[in-house]
């Protein structure tokens, strides 16, 4: 595992973190109403999402699993290899759900679903780089 790419990736992680939290208004539909708002936290989430499968990547590849024939598969793998814990991979697996959404416009995005993550779901970037420093600190 290359340390100074993961501790890298760990940081822009955690720079998309604070940006949404720094960013998020204090109601969804003020959110719903700011096109502004809208590009910062929606971009934001989405690069803290592909940051987190490619860190997932990053620690599968230095393992033994299979390799994820999908984005999502990357959490499985890791849950499976107990570097996180099945709560937070099914967390991780539906954030990148919101990701292929906000990147490929499956469908309409919900701002009071994007509220929801921005209030009550950033801890789980968090949980997540603290599992991925927890594993680069065994290598």
């Amino acid at each position: 595992m290359d340390r100074d790419i993961v501790q890298a990736k760990l940081e822009s992680l955690r720079r998309c973190v604070e940006r949404i939290a720094d960013k998020t208004p204090s109601s969804a539909d003020r959110l719903a109403h700011d096109p502004d708002l809208q590009d910062i936290i929606a971009l934001n989430l989405q690069r803290a999402v592909q940051l987190c499968v490619d860190l997932a990547a990053h620690v599968i590849a230095d393992t033994s699993s299979k390799a994820p024939s999908t984005m999502a598969d990357n959490f499985a793998i890791l849950q499976e290899a107990n570097v996180i814990t099945p709560a937070l991979a099914e967390r991780m697996m539906k954030a990148v759900g919101f990701r292929n959404i906000a990147v490929h416009s499956y469908q309409t995005i919900d701002w009071n679903i994007v509220y929801q993550i921005c209030t009550r779901h950033l801890n789980d970037f968090r949980q997540f780089a603290k599992a991925i420093a927890q594993q680069l600190a065994k290598h």
